[in-house]
């Protein structure tokens, strides 16, 4: 299985063989789950569903609240490498979601972001590199907060103007790596503040069990999710 297989020939990427394949989740609080104390999140939900289907793919969830981009960087590859199962092999595909916890403001709504813009840029873009060093890479894209609910914990004043920005160029960097991206920012913004504000906990940003279901939906629909989910059955 190589990189270039999942940008040239995406159909056909996951039918080598029967067997299950091994894929790992990483990011912050939206791969973790955090906010759905029912189902335990969207990659939680997923990871049963695979169970109970043939092929029984495995997927890991190496998510870590409140994570940054550069954290989850410094841990990719030696976390990558140890979900081989099996001597010398190694995962089949890495799902990211990362970049919603550079974005806030700290201490005021003009104060500077958690990650300033140029560093986040390097960041994400070496991020994305040694992530396709490793294998195929499909990405999913931060939810929008609800600004009305700011700032977090007192002191991370979220926005969806920078969130739009941190998410843009992440968008555009993948675009350039032939990686997919779902692009959830903009997703849920179309279905409406009310819509948005059913589906975020009283925190303003994480979902809630609602807004993980939907995140589900939203992500199985997703072409690279369904040509995984059908792989030669």
């Amino acid at each position: 299985m190589t990189i270039s297989n999942l940008q040239k020939t995406p159909t056909s990427l996951f039918c080598h063989s029967s067997n299950p394949l091994k894929v790992t989740a990483f990011g912050d609080s939206l791969i973790y789950g955090y906010g759905d104390p029912v189902n335990g999140g969207w990659v939680e939900q997923l990871r049963r569903q695979w169970m109970a289907a043939e092929p029984s793919h495995v997927i890991y969830n190496l998510g870590v609240r409140g994570d940054t981009t550069a954290q989850v960087n410094q841990r990719l590859e030696q976390e990558f490498l140890l979900r081989g199962e099996i001597r010398n092999k190694r995962p089949d595909l890495m799902i990211l979601s990362v970049g919603v916890n550079d974005s806030p403001r700290v201490g005021k709504r003009s104060g500077k972001n958690m990650t300033d813009y140029d560093r986040f840029t390097l960041e994400i873009v070496n991020l994305l590199d040694k992530a396709q060093s490793l294998c195929p890479v499909i990405f999913v894209g931060m939810v929008p907060v609800d600004e009305s609910k700011m700032p977090f914990l007192d002191c991370l004043h979220f926005n969806h103007e920078d969130q739009f920005r941190y998410k843009e160029f992440t968008k555009l960097a993948c675009q350039m790596r032939d990686i997919p991206y779902l692009d959830i920012f903009d997703l849920w913004q179309e279905r409406g503040q009310n819509w948005m504000r059913d589906h975020i906990c009283n925190d303003g940003l994480h979902p809630n069990t609602n807004g993980y279901l939907a995140l589900l939906e939203d992500i199985r629909n997703w072409q690279p999710l369904m040509q995984l989910e059908h792989v030669c059955v």
